[in-house]
Formats: structure tokens, sequence, C-alpha cells
């Protein structure tokens, strides 16, 4: 079973970021409880991530709950969203957002696809980098004032978390001919 290593960095004044591991095959519930314990959040919130695109812009949602409200064809949930379905790009970018109201958002890249470690239980957290924000210093009033006034232009934006994704890479190894996650036999 191959395993997919994912980079979280937290939208946050101070470099911090988290890699983690997952099987291929397991939902994006999965991953959100990986991310909020990697985090030390309290996982009370809601929470979706949006398939994203080289610069970050949100597409395709899978919330935490279904929202359907009696459609057919409402958007996936973590619960029943398994990650090799939606994961499909070398370096697949995810924006993950938690708690609605204080908009604390995660971009997330995956950076390997590796093997199985045989004794390793998944998901894991593989590397941690800085100290972790505290779930509640972000109130409403402060986040939509703060917002209103350092606002970048989405470029930017996008342009520093790519910097902040490719600053602290391990050195990969990439493999001879590889250039989309469907070279890999799954």
């Amino acid at each position: 079973m191959d395993i997919f290593k994912f980079r979280v960095v937290v939208d946050h004044e101070r470099d911090v970021f988290r890699d983690i591991e997952i099987e291929i095959s397991q939902t994006f519930e999965d991953f959100h409880r990986a991310i909020i314990a990697a985090f030390s959040f309290n996982g009370d919130q809601m929470a979706s991530f949006y398939m994203s695109n080289e610069n970050w812009e949100q597409g395709q949602e899978i919330g935490l709950m279904d929202m359907s409200f009696g459609e057919e064809d409402g958007p996936p949930t973590m619960t029943t969203a398994v990650l090799k379905d939606f994961v499909i790009e070398k370096e697949q970018k995810v924006l993950y957002i938690y708690d609605f109201l204080k908009m604390w958002v995660f971009y997330i890249e995956l950076i390997e696809v590796k093997q199985r470690e045989s004794e390793q239980q998944y998901p894991c957290l593989a590397l941690s980098f800085g100290d972790a924000p505290n779930e509640d210093e972000k109130d409403i009033e402060g986040h939509f004032s703060e917002a209103e006034t350092t606002q970048k232009e989405p470029q930017s934006k996008a342009s520093e978390i790519d910097d902040i994704l490719n600053e602290y890479n391990d050195e990969m190894t990439s493999e001879e001919g590889f250039e989309n996650i469907d070279d890999y036999d799954l």
C-alpha cells in the first residue's frame, strides 16, 4: 500500500508546518483528524477541504458534514471521500479551512508518494516545524479587522505559501519519468 506524504502549512505570522503521512486509501476524515491532532486543535469546529490549483484557488469542496440539503449531487463528505480518488497530481495542492468564523487556513501540498513502512500506524506525523498557534488566539473581530488592513493580492499570497513549502522541502530524489501520480501502481 502506498503512502501520501503531505506538507501542511498553517496561515500564520510564523513559519509553522507539519508533514503528515497517510495511506492513499484513507479518507479525508482521517486526514482532518491527523491535521487537528498535529496542530493540537480541539477539533470541535466545522471544516472543509478544497481541491486547489497552483494558485491556491478553491476548487471542489469536501465537507466535514453532508451539506447537500436533500440534493442528489451534493459535495462529497470527508467520511466517504478517499484520498486516492482526489489526489491525482504529483504536487497536488489542497486548502483546508477549519472554523469558518476564525478562518484557520491550511495550505497542503503532496510532497512525496512512498511505500508503507510495515510497523508504522497511519496517519502519522513525520515532521513538525515551529510551534503550533493556539486555536483560540484568533477572534472574530480581530480576524476580520486584520484581514481588511493586511490583505494581500491572491498571487502574492500564493507565492508566499509556495516559498514556505519549497524552503523546507527535504532533499528528495524523483524517479525517472515520473510526471503524474498515475505513473505509480496503486
